[in-house]
């Protein structure tokens, strides 16, 4: 209906709804009146001030005084009338400006992903700047968290390989490099965006993050991020290259995953990072051409699952790292040509399981390492090549266990190892062939050692000359 079709309120409509209004005013006094008489009297008969006409009691300030507090009793009542009518107001108010500002988002949301899907990779790039000013500025976090969701939902698309520079292809290569410039500047985005604290202005922690099946080959940082109460998913990413760190990063709560990742070029660090109550899991990956990097972490909770990876190539560090807490778990992982070191690491609590992982070529080094609490088990696990390494390690607590461990081929080394205290055992260990070393090695002679060498039927097994193996 129009300005014009609305009817307009004649001189009489305004005469009555003065009326109306003056009756309101006029009943809202005549009640005013009446409840101050009620409480004048109510204080008379409180106060034994019946018979006025006759008692002495009753002077004038003193009925002065009751009339002033009857009417006091009145205006704050009515003072909390009308505060309890403002605060409503002011409920209204913010209702109507949370409902004024979702509809101008959605408007603006609604141009920003009609940019994104536009065939101008220019164009592309003001709809990902777009939206994630709006996942700035939204009224709240679902709202947040439909921007990220797109804006992720992007980056899962799949899209032409480069052509090559050639000649012939080179209008596609040039399509190639202008749409991976938009999904690097998105990936920019989501780093600058969760490295904020959580809190502050175009912070984005807390908010879930599905990166599921993307190719991620550019720099990346998290670098300081704290992940916690979300769900973080890298699974079936591709890491290919560039620089991706997660150093100095907090995972407190929540779950994060890896699950069958794979890590074929460039450098991932989460150096200094703390794993303190979140769940983990880098299951099924493969780590076949990445750099990893875990030094210096602390894995004092929660549980992170390495479970079933595959270590084929470059080098893993988990150097100085501090197992206190939690559980981690390397059972079926496979070792088969990378160097993986867990040199200088602490093992003071916790759980770290390598429950029938398989160690084939490559080398595996606990040097220095420092075993003091906590379990660290090798049940089941098979040695078939490559070397192990536990030289120069203290064992002075918790429990070190190699049950039913199969030794075929390689090196396994305790050379220069100090057993001093806690629990260290070989029961039903297999060897086969391949060498077991503890040249050197100091303190109480391992559980079930001397009879796993009394069965073995090949290989070499090294002792100081304290620990003498029985006579055949």
């Amino acid at each position: 209906m129009t300005d014009k079709q609305r009817p307009h309120p004649t001189p009489d409509d305004r005469e009555l709804r003065l009326w109306k209004v003056g009756r309101a005013l006029t009943l809202a006094f005549v009640a005013a009146v009446v409840v101050a008489g009620g409480i004048f009297y109510g204080l008379v008969e409180l106060l034994d001030f019946r018979e006025i006409d006759s008692t002495e009691k009753l002077d004038a300030k003193t009925l002065f005084d009751l009339v002033k507090l009857s009417f006091g009793v009145v205006a704050g009542a009515g003072a909390l009338v009308a505060l309890v009518v403002a605060y409503r107001r002011q409920r209204v108010d913010e209702v109507g400006a949370h409902r004024e500002a979702t509809r101008l988002h959605t408007e603006r949301f609604s141009q920003a992903v009609d940019k994104l899907g536009s065939d101008s990779p220019a164009v592309r790039l003001g709809g990902v700047h777009a939206l994630a000013g709006l996942a700035d500025d939204a009224p709240d976090d679902n709202l947040r968290q439909t921007c990220i969701d797109v804006l992720c939902a992007y980056l899962q698309l799949p899209f032409t390989p480069d052509p090559g520079d050639d000649a012939a292809h080179q209008e596609e290569h040039n399509r190639y490099l202008a749409l991976r410039k938009v999904r690097h500047t998105i990936l920019r985005l989501i780093g600058d965006h969760y490295r904020r604290p959580r809190g502050t202005h175009r912070s984005w922690q807390g908010c879930d993050l599905d990166l599921t099946g993307v190719t991620i080959d550019c720099d990346l940082s998290f670098r300081g991020a704290t992940f916690s109460d979300c769900l973080v998913s890298f699974e079936g990413a591709t890491f290919s290259d560039g620089i991706i760190s997660f150093d100095d990063a907090t995972f407190s709560s929540g779950r994060v995953s890896w699950h069958r990742a794979t890590f074929s070029g460039g450098m991932v660090l989460f150096d200094g990072a703390m794993f303190c109550g979140s769940t983990v899991s880098f299951a099924g990956a493969a780590f076949c051409g990445s750099v990893m990097s875990f030094r210096r972490v602390a894995f004092s909770g929660g549980s992170v699952a390495f479970t079933a990876t595959r270590f084929a190539d470059h080098g893993v560090t988990f150097q100085a790292a501090v197992f206190s807490g939690g559980d981690v778990s390397f059972e079926h992982a496979t070792f088969c040509g990378s160097a993986v070191d867990f040199d200088y690491t602490t093992f003071t609590a916790g759980e770290v399981s390598f429950r029938d992982a398989t160690f084939r070529d490559g080398e595996v080094t606990f040097r220095e390492a420092a075993f003091t609490g906590g379990e660290v088990l090798f049940v089941r696990s098979g040695f078939h090549g490559g070397q192990v390494a536990f030289r120069d390690t203290r064992f002075v607590g918790g429990l070190l266990a190699f049950n039913e461990a199969a030794f075929s081929a390689g090196e396994v080394s305790f050379r220069r190892g100090a057993f001093s205290d806690g629990m260290v055992i070989f029961h039903d260990v297999e060897l086969s062939g391949g060498a077991v070393n503890f040249l050197d090695a100091t303190g109480s002679i391992p559980h079930g050692l001397m009879g796993a060498v009394s069965t073995s039927t090949s290989g070499s097994v090294t002792l100081p000359s304290g620990w003498q193996a029985p006579s055949s």
